[in-house]
């Protein structure tokens, strides 16, 4: 099997508009959460999500682009071109068709939706613009990053709920190291912070109204985020060849299935996701350091997902550092895993450990070190990120310190 390394990163999200805003950010357990602006947000119960704010697509798209592209995948493109432009590669030739997109989403075009029911139900418009199909299609992200980059290899997109970015960024990870490419752009995007969104979102009641407090006892629910994070996953020995910096090495990806319940997250199948990531990668428990958390702020997420923690490593569990992002970059959706590996990203390079902020009150039933409200400096040589999403799909990937 061959070894994937990430030569490239980038993002955009409520705490920045680019990877250094978004680890300076991490680095000040400084929180992107705060009242909603959008339309008939009155209406809503829940007015608070991690919004990207002072948002202009007209100063970065044209109007035929802004036409064609649902803001889902504006933030994918975004993001898209802070991590090639980092990567230095040029697709072009033989490189071209062995270079492909997985992008994860699991909303789409969830902006384009909510316009356009506007316009036919409210308005009582008889007719949609006619680019409303390809512009909220879940595939559309991924298809317009392999046309403005010209990558001609596999290309789709991956809808797995809240793990979509991770089960996205583990087929990348596995298309290269048993050559199906070479090179994968990847990672994941969501733009649900409309009012048709948030609305969905409030009728399952796991909502917050007025912040996320992963892991502390006081927590009382999740709270909604937007943006993008992409990654550049390559063949380690051609990025060694062209004198890429490497960021990281993805050494171990694993997926399960609950199979129990479509909303309540079982221990024994994170449990053995995490086992597994840590199999895949041929990593000891001692040898991880840091895991980022899925930490949602629910009262069930947060305390299933540290008894998995706890069984899968044992005794290291009590050594481990495991934070939560959401707290405060908000929770993304299909496209949170991807920004949560940017703080897998910084551990491993950086040596710093983003914190798990909100943290007010102990909860025994998540007895571990959550790194509570401050980041901390740790030496660290390999990290879990955890996904855990609705419908029982759990997806966990191992990273390590670049070769």
């Amino acid at each position: 099997m061959r070894r994937v390394v990430i030569t490239g990163q980038g993002t955009i999200n409520a705490l920045g508009t680019d990877v250094a805003n978004t680890l300076a950010a991490f680095r000040e357990g400084r929180c992107g959460i705060g009242p909603l602006e959008l339309r008939d947000v009155e209406r809503l119960s829940v007015k608070i999500g991690g919004q990207v704010k002072e948002y202009d697509p007209e100063a970065l798209f044209n109007r035929q682009q802004i036409a064609l592209y649902d803001r889902f995948t504006q933030f994918t493109l975004i993001a898209a071109r802070e991590a090639l432009d980092q990567s230095g590669l040029n697709f072009s030739g033989e490189l071209a068709t062995r270079a492909g997109v997985v992008l994860g989403t699991a909303g789409g075009g969830v902006n384009t939706w909510d316009e356009n029911y506007r316009s036919v139900y409210e308005e009582g418009k008889n007719r949609v613009h006619p680019f409303v199909v390809p512009k909220l299609m879940n595939n559309a992200a991924t298809s317009h990053v392999s046309m403005e980059w010209n990558l001609k290899g596999p290309s789709f997109s991956v809808a797995t709920a809240c793990a979509s970015s991770n089960h996205a960024m583990g087929q990348a990870f596995n298309l290269i190291r048993y050559g199906g490419a070479d090179v994968m752009v990847t990672g994941g995007s969501e733009a649900m912070l409309s009012f048709g969104g948030v609305k969905a979102w409030e009728g399952l009641r796991v909502m917050s109204k007025d912040a996320c407090r992963p892991f502390s006892a006081n927590r009382n629910g999740m709270v909604q985020g937007e943006g993008a994070a992409v990654f550049v996953f390559e063949e380690y020995k051609q990025a060694k060849a062209r004198g890429a910096d490497i960021l990281a090495e993805v050494v171990g990806f694993t997926m399960t299935s609950d199979a129990a319940d479509i909303v309540m997250p079982s221990q024994q199948g994170a449990a053995r996701a995490i086992t597994g990531a840590l199999n895949d990668a041929r990593l000891n428990p001692e040898d991880v350091c840091y895991i980022n958390a899925h930490g949602t702020g629910t009262a069930a997420n947060d305390k299933v997902e540290c008894a998995a923690v706890a069984h899968a490593f044992g005794h290291h569990a009590d050594d481990l550092m495991i934070s939560s992002t959401k707290s405060m970059h908000g929770h993304l959706i299909g496209g949170t895993g991807a920004v949560e590996l940017l703080a897998c990203i910084m551990a491993l390079r950086d040596g710093v450990i983003a914190p798990t902020i909100g943290y007010d009150e102990p909860d025994p039933e998540c007895a571990l070190d959550v790194v509570p409200n401050e980041a901390r400096e740790a030496d660290v040589s390999a990290v879990l990120s955890n996904a855990f999403a609705f419908g029982g799909l759990n997806a966990v990937l191992a990273l390590r310190r670049a070769p």
